[in-house]
């Protein structure tokens, strides 16, 4: 069973004690849910409810850690607004300007004025399909691509990163394996960043492929319909001004 399972099957009575702040209900949890990393405990302005990102989610719970709720969704009735949606994308946002695109492969289309980073595993269909029928609709972008083979799901993508890696031109290699299915005839020699991109990606919590990141920090997992991400693109280039 998957940790977010656990934690969604969870519904705990424990002692009345009131706990008096937020971080004393961040050691309850962390006392009652060991192996899970409390990253934050915040309170909301609804009912009582207190925001608690942990595992990479958000599940809310009041003061006296009494009961958990996971995998639902906060949502303000006046405004409509998804409160936990806005939250989860502010929680998982990263530092852009830290990541390193010399580790990427890099394709400029138009005048490459916005930039977008992409971890993709070669041999990932949602990956094809987001570069054959989204990313092929975006302009004036530079999208960088992390190679990142999921081994376990797909055994030959290792072996095919290092072939489009150490191409003589693995900007054409790249795109014609995602566009066309056309991998190097020649297969090159080099240093290949697997393993590199393997640590980047466990440190900024990337799991799946395809996941995107915008230049504002924030990411987008998953094939998404390409207004979502051209959408995504204007409002990062607009915070950056």
């Amino acid at each position: 069973m998957k940790p977010s399972h656990i934690i969604a099957a969870i519904l705990l009575t424990i002692s009345p004690l009131v706990l008096a702040d937020e971080a004393s209900l961040k050691k309850a949890i962390e006392a009652a849910y060991p192996k899970f990393k409390v990253d934050s405990v915040v309170k909301t302005p609804y009912a009582g409810l207190y925001e608690v990102f942990m595992n990479g989610q958000i599940v809310y719970t009041d003061e006296k850690l009494s009961f958990l709720i996971a995998e639902g969704r906060l949502v303000d009735p006046k405004t409509k607004k998804d409160v936990t949606g806005e939250r989860l994308d502010e929680l998982t946002k990263i530092d852009f300007n830290s990541l390193p695109l010399d580790q990427a492969i890099k394709v400029v289309k138009g005048n490459g004025s916005r930039k977008l980073v992409v971890f993709s595993d070669v041999d990932c269909p949602y990956c094809k399909r987001l570069e054959q029928n989204e990313l092929v609709n975006v302009t004036d972008v530079t999208i960088y691509t992390f190679l990142y083979p999921l081994v376990q799901l797909h055994p030959d993508s290792a072996a095919k990163s290092k072939s489009i890696w150490c191409a003589d031109n693995r900007v054409k290699a790249w795109q014609d394996w995602i566009l066309k299915n056309q991998l190097p005839t020649a297969a090159g020699t080099c240093e290949v960043p697997l393993e590199k991109v393997g640590e980047l990606a466990r440190k900024v919590g990337v799991n799946s492929t395809p996941t995107l990141f915008f230049s504002d920090g924030k990411r987008m997992m998953g094939a998404q319909p390409y207004k979502e991400i051209e959408k995504n693109l204007q409002t990062a280039a607009a915070v950056k001004k």
